[in-house]
């Protein structure tokens, strides 16, 4: 079946998570992303190996409860078979078995219709890798 390009649509965005575990939120790239469409869904992908994509409050200490929770279930530490890069790094390679490398999110009218507290974040726990392309792809509906 040929594809129409007039029902979807996507893009890439580069994210800088610097040297340690974070929670990035993806909110307002993803706001303006949808902005000018109607209703649909936006998904959000991480095509990495080593992160995630959440919906979870931030900026209330939720994200670095997460944080705290991910270190206390997969230590960094030389438990992990998985040894390249600095130590615990196989830890990293779990992560996408505890949070999903995507997330699809209603868009009403081209606004995400995401509860109060809710914020759309990239979930990264490799410090071996300081730059995150996520992919955005909106699908009219």
């Amino acid at each position: 079946m040929p594809r129409d390009d007039r029902c979807t649509r996507s893009d890439t965005i580069e994210i800088r998570t610097g040297s340690s575990a974070v929670v990035h939120d993806l909110t307002g790239e993803c706001a303006q992303f949808v902005r000018a469409e109607g209703d649909g869904l936006l998904n959000v992908f991480v095509p990495h190996a080593t992160a995630g994509v959440v919906v979870i409050e931030t900026g209330a200490g939720s994200d670095d409860d997460l944080l705290t929770a991910l270190d206390a279930l997969l230590p960094r530490d030389d438990r992990w078979q998985h040894r390249h890069g600095t130590p615990g790094h196989g830890r990293d390679h779990v992560l996408p078995a505890f949070i999903a490398p995507s997330v699809t999110v209603p868009v009403l009218g081209g606004s995400l219709a995401l509860g109060t507290w809710q914020s759309i974040a990239l979930v990264d726990t490799n410090v071996d890798n300081a730059v995150r392309e996520v992919r955005l792809s909106f699908l009219a509906g």
